[in-house]
């Protein structure tokens, strides 16, 4: 990979990692506490050396998803609108991370 530094554990050219390697596990998200890109939130546990801190609301115009298989980053609201798929390249990404997207940025609960 050429583009941003993704951190984790045994994460692949996509950003594929231990904890989650499907196909669609393309994603990368920067976390607020260290403006580092981990694959998942597993990932930013076992290896950063702080609590994580999602991306923050008032950021939400920053970009901080990474698309793993084009390298193109997008801001939160690129990513929850982009229905599952790169805007950029239309690669799959893991419907599965919205489970979760309360742990990569700041939500009101109502994530789609």
């Amino acid at each position: 990979m050429t583009g941003p530094s993704v951190h984790g554990v045994d994460v692949d050219p996509e950003t594929r990692c231990a904890h989650y390697h499907t196909d669609r596990d393309v994603v990368a998200f920067r976390f607020d506490c260290c403006e580092e890109y981990y694959p998942c939130y597993r990932c930013h546990e076992e290896t950063a050396d702080h609590e994580a801190v999602p991306w923050p609301r008032e950021r939400f115009d920053e970009r901080s998803v990474l698309c793993g298989v084009c390298e193109t980053e997008l801001t939160v609201p690129e990513y929850l609108e982009a229905a599952h798929r790169c805007p950029s390249c239309d690669a799959p990404f893991n419907p599965g991370c919205r489970a979760h997207a309360d742990r990569y940025f700041e939500t009101d609960g109502s994530v789609e």
